[in-house]
């Protein structure tokens, strides 16, 4: 039962060990190394800001819980049950990936007059912090399979370190199961509006370059 619920997101990688004969009549054994599947998440770009925000807006560091934060997929077979796929990865740890997605989307929609992407020095107006709260594959319920993203995204001044806005976002896109692609797929999806969602948000704020 176990294992029908996570086919969606495992590969079972075993291969049978095939004996062969030598001249020698000696046995040898070939057993071929289990292959990793790695994929990338590339949320689309947001549709443009109604209005681009003054100032250098720069993503900070972006923080993913503690159960999320490897490139392993994670995938929630029970309220208290998680498992990761050793098989199937990120390619860059999410937290890298999020945040270098996030100033990408930010600057595809113009919504600051300027985005500095995490680790470029730059001396900001405001910076934008985030927290991955959850990012795994829930499959709970046997047959309907769900990505699962909650981010919860800080603006501060870039001469302060208390935000002063700050709000969650959370998204489940069901899939289709037993493909990897899809359950990534779905991820993007749900960072597709999450970003898009954003934006808006961020844009819609009264904001004056300090």
């Amino acid at each position: 039962m176990i294992a029908s619920r996570r086919a969606w997101i495992r590969v079972a990688v075993a291969a049978a060990a095939a004996a062969s004969l030598g001249v020698t009549g000696g046995c040898s054994l070939s057993k071929p190394a289990p292959v990793k599947e790695m994929f990338v998440l590339e949320p689309a770009s947001p549709p443009a800001a109604a209005k681009a925000q003054p100032g250098v807006l720069r993503i900070g560091t972006v923080t993913v819980g503690a159960s999320f934060r490897g490139r392993g997929f994670v995938y929630r077979e029970a309220d208290l049950k998680y498992e990761s796929d050793y098989y199937r990865e990120f390619l860059v740890a999410p937290a890298a990936n999020i945040g270098e997605a996030t100033a990408r989307a930010l600057a595809a929609a113009n919504v600051f007059a300027t985005v500095v992407p995490p680790g470029v020095p730059a001396d900001p107006d405001w910076v934008l912090d985030g927290f991955v709260e959850s990012l795994y594959g829930d499959a709970r319920e046997a047959g309907k399979p769900y990505a699962v993203l909650t981010v919860t995204w800080y603006l501060r001044r870039g001469d302060g370190d208390a935000p002063f806005w700050s709000r969650r976002y959370e998204r489940r896109v069901a899939f289709t199961s037993g493909s990897a692609a899809a359950y990534v797929g779905a991820q993007n999806s749900a960072l597709t509006d999450v970003l898009a969602e954003l934006a808006r948000d961020l844009s819609a704020l009264t904001l004056k370059k300090p």
